[in-house]
């Protein structure tokens, strides 16, 4: 099976020096050769600047003048391609060659997917691989306390995850994007919300999609290695920056796309996990203190999103009701082989 539509892959970088010539030979490695690479830097200061030259050649590369944030860079990246999809892509990832054309594939079972995810394996900082194979990522999902985990983060991988299945959402490190669903759920004209800057805008937009009607899909065949900086047992490590990005946008996100009956059926999950995190502001971490600061200077902004999305909700309480849970929840999925089998009756008909 082959499919002939574009694919465009937005890249941001900043400080990936580390990292991103491995990614870039990665991509253009791939077997699917209707493509186009996009790479904005935001201000990079390590050397990556260096490196992407010398794939000006063979890629859009823009430099930013100073560090506009993951998400608007992203924007920035989208609004330059002309695929038909989107594959965003983090600097610090690896593709196996058939990753994009297993991807696009995927994609093609059902109209009304809008997101395709494959299986990330975990790779070191150095890009050796760990002593034992470990699954980084098969997709997002969501628990009653409105905390986003990566499907399957740190399992060995022991061959599972072997189907198609229908998920929540996609991690953003290697997210297949449809342009038709782009452009839908697309607020203010932005598909990541530049409000979030770093961290949590791929959970923002899977919990859109979904309220808009839009799938997300996992495939097994597409396989890649991601190096995960950010775990939920390694908060102290990160930098200040970061986790005040990351305690902020837990609001944003809940404020723009939680409905009332959802809020209803787990207040108590989420007030418990607020207390928690209120606390641990408060006492150890107050630094983070400004996500609170900031989302009182942009409340009108917020909740204007919010009017938008709600607006054009098309699911039911019931249907997204079901997603949250403290264990992953998928639903089976077409397989390619049924989809071509459906077409060949259909055309004997």
């Amino acid at each position: 099976m082959s499919y002939n539509d574009r694919v465009s892959v937005t890249i941001v970088t900043y400080n990936s020096g580390r990292f991103i010539k491995r990614c870039l030979e990665s991509v253009l490695a791939q077997k699917y050769l209707s493509k186009q690479i996009i790479v904005i830097d935001n201000a990079s200061t390590d050397g990556t600047v260096d490196i992407l030259e010398q794939f000006e050649d063979r890629c859009v590369i823009v430099y930013n003048g100073e560090n506009i944030g993951f998400a608007a860079a992203q924007n920035q990246a989208i609004a330059l391609s002309d695929g038909e999809w989107v594959l965003s892509l983090n600097p610090d990832v690896l593709l196996l060659p058939n990753f994009i054309q297993a991807l696009v594939e995927a994609g093609q079972l059902d109209p009304k997917v809008g997101t395709v995810c494959g299986k990330l394996l975990s790779i070191l900082s150095n890009f050796d691989l760990p002593e034992k194979p470990l699954v980084d990522s098969t997709g997002i999902y969501f628990t009653p306390m409105l905390r986003h985990l990566d499907r399957g983060s740190q399992e060995v991988d022991n061959g599972h995850y072997l189907n198609h299945e229908y998920v929540f959402g996609a991690t953003a490190a290697a997210a297949l994007y449809r342009r038709k669903m782009i452009e839908d759920i697309s607020v203010d004209g932005e598909f990541f919300d530049s409000d979030f800057f770093v961290y949590r805008e791929d959970a923002d937009v899977a919990w859109r999609a979904q309220l808009m009607g839009w799938r997300c899909i996992y495939t097994p065949h597409a396989r890649g290695y991601h190096v995960r900086n950010v775990l939920p047992g390694n908060r102290r490590a990160l930098p200040p920056e970061i986790n005040m990005h990351s305690v902020k946008n837990r609001f944003l996100m809940r404020i723009k796309n939680m409905s009332g009956d959802l809020y209803r059926r787990n207040w108590l999950s989420i007030t418990s996990r607020d207390l928690v995190v209120l606390g641990a502001c408060l006492l150890r971490e107050q630094s983070s203190l400004k996500a609170f600061a900031y989302i009182l200077r942009n409340w009108k902004r917020v909740l204007s999103k919010r009017r938008d999305i709600m607006k054009r909700k098309r699911v039911g309480d019931e249907y997204l009701a079901e997603w949250f849970s403290y264990k992953p929840v998928s639903r089976p999925a077409p397989k390619a082989g049924a989809r071509v089998l459906s077409r060949s009756k259909a055309s004997r008909g």
